[in-house]
């Protein structure tokens, strides 16, 4: 039976009609999918938004460490898509081994656990210690917000005003520290070996300021510490009015300009002529001071993450508010990109085995 054109076109409209709804079904049914709604959820949604960053600190509440990431995790959060919240969570032990451990192994690796521990980490790992279950290599530098050479100041009323007289003494001249693991007591360590320059260390004092009093009292006559703290504080601030304290050298591979003419380990070793495996040995053991106080993620974190967080923590420390609060708090700033110091700590573990050694042997006397 042949249809009429009349008829074509009204069935035609009837198919064409329930084609269309179906589509209709169809898209409502996907929209409703809870998968579907997730993923378009998360495509307007930033990541962070609503969550809670955790930053874990290797040190006890107090120091420059546990109040720069007080004063970080202030402003990170406005600089990091969804506004995340901040909150720090102090976990000493072993030199913030414990901590790393921690962020390491334990942590999930979302993106949402970050790290600020001693700036000398990676020692632990060359020298094998036993409580070291990482590899440093592995970590995500995020950035660090100062640079913290070390330098060597005595009494200026001892006899010691260059390098040659210490080495030339009959008696070595006493100087404290903290414990072996401070960089003053591993600057006298490295004297002695690439120069022959001893230095009796006093150890055990429960920090600088307590080292500083006894240099007052005359109990010591001198000190390995940081250059940031020695300059716009006290008791420093005093001691150079008067000029108490003579500065010596500095471990810096460049100049700092606050110390005048005092000559870099470099610069001495050059003097000496001192062998390229103690000069890396040297290098390995300072560089600490260049990671300053260095905020950290475990490995595995997305990479998309952990540029947001790179990102933000550059943003954070051009923001006036932090830089009027560290200006105020007397805290040094002098940024380095995390991949800088993913690239640093790549050379500081990629040595020959024989300044490892070398390195174990300093760390370990």
């Amino acid at each position: 039976m042949k249809l009429s054109t009349k008829e074509t076109f009204k069935s035609s409209k009837v198919h064409g009609f329930n084609r269309v709804a179906f589509c209709l079904f169809v898209l409502t049914l996907e929209l409703l999918n809870p998968g579907t709604l997730e993923r378009a959820s998360a495509q307007t949604t930033p990541f962070y938004s609503g969550k809670t960053v955790r930053l874990v600190i290797g040190f006890t509440p107090g120091g420059f460490y546990d109040r720069w990431a007080r004063l970080l995790s202030r402003y990170i959060p406005k600089y990091v898509p969804g506004n995340p919240n901040f909150i720090v969570q102090n976990m000493p032990g072993a030199s913030s081994v414990v901590a790393a451990n921690y962020v390491y192994n334990i942590a999930k690796p979302d993106g949402l656990t970050l790290l600020m521990p001693i700036n000398s980490l990676y020692l632990d790992q060359i020298t094998g210690r036993a409580e070291v279950k990482f590899d440093i290599r592995k970590f995500e530098f995020i950035g660090t917000q100062e640079n913290t050479p070390t330098m060597l100041y005595f009494r200026a009323d001892t006899p010691f005003k260059t390098l040659t007289d210490i080495i030339n003494a009959k008696e070595p001249p006493k100087c404290g520290s903290t414990g072996t693991a401070s960089t003053g007591y591993l600057l006298g360590k490295i004297m002695e070996e690439a120069f022959k320059a001893r230095l009796a260390a006093v150890t055990g004092y429960q920090g600088g300021s307590e080292i500083d009093v006894a240099v007052e009292r005359g109990e010591i006559v001198c000190r390995g510490m940081d250059i940031p703290p020695h300059f716009g504080r006290e008791p420093f601030d005093s001691w150079h009015k008067r000029g108490f304290d003579r500065h010596i050298l500095q471990s810096g591979p460049k100049r700092d300009p606050r110390m005048g003419d005092a000559p870099t380990l470099f610069d001495f070793m050059d003097q000496f002529k001192t062998p390229d495996a103690l000069r890396r040995m040297a290098r390995i053991i300072m560089a600490s001071g260049e990671f300053g106080r260095p905020m950290l993620a475990g490995p595995g974190n997305p990479p998309e993450r952990i540029k947001m967080l790179r990102d933000a923590y550059a943003q954070a420390l051009r923001d006036p508010g932090l830089v009027d609060e560290a200006k105020r708090g007397q805290m040094d700033l002098e940024y380095t990109s995390g991949e800088e110091l993913q690239a640093l700590m790549k050379d500081l573990m990629s040595q020959p085995r024989e300044v490892n050694d070398r390195v174990k042997k300093i760390l370990s006397d």
